[in-house]
C-alpha cells in the first residue's frame, strides 16, 4: 500500500510538472492579444501608456524566482494587475512586462500573461 501510494504521488508530481506552460528554458507559449480576456488588453493599454495603475503594487519588480521567464537581471521585469471581475482581492491574473533595450515597460513590446498567479506564463502577441 505504501508503495502504491509512493508511485501515485510520482506520478502526480511528475504530470503536475509536465503540464506547465511555462518552462524554466525561458521558452514561453504564446498567445495573441486579441485572445486575451478584455481586462488582460485594458491593462495592457494601461502598461504602454504609463497608467494611472488602480493597484498600489502595479509596476513592481516581479523576480521571476521560478525562472518561468527568460532569465534577466533582477528589476528588470515589472507586474502588473489583471482584474478579476468578482474578485475581492487582486486575483490571481498579471501582466508580467520586461524593460526591453529601451529599458522601459511602455515600449519594450516584451509582454506576459498569466492567469493562474505565476505558474503558467504566455508571450503576447500583439
Amino acid at each position: 500500500m505504501l508503495r502504491l501510494c509512493l508511485l501515485l504521488l510520482s506520478i502526480l508530481a511528475t504530470t503536475s510538472v509536465a503540464s506547465r506552460d511555462s518552462r524554466p528554458d525561458g521558452n514561453v507559449p504564446s498567445v495573441q492579444a486579441t485572445a486575451l480576456p478584455g481586462e488582460a488588453r485594458e491593462t495592457l493599454s494601461l502598461i504602454k501608456r504609463g497608467g494611472p495603475f488602480p493597484y498600489r503594487k502595479d509596476g513592481s519588480v516581479f523576480g521571476n524566482f521560478e525562472r518561468r521567464l527568460p532569465s534577466q537581471p533582477r528589476g528588470y521585469y515589472r507586474e502588473f494587475t489583471v482584474p478579476t471581475p468578482g474578485a475581492r482581492d487582486r486575483g490571481a491574473r498579471r501582466i508580467v512586462a520586461g524593460l526591453g533595450s529601451a529599458g522601459n515597460v511602455r515600449y519594450s513590446g516584451e509582454y506576459y500573461y498569466t492567469d493562474d498567479h505565476y505558474f503558467r506564463f504566455r508571450k503576447i502577441l500583439e
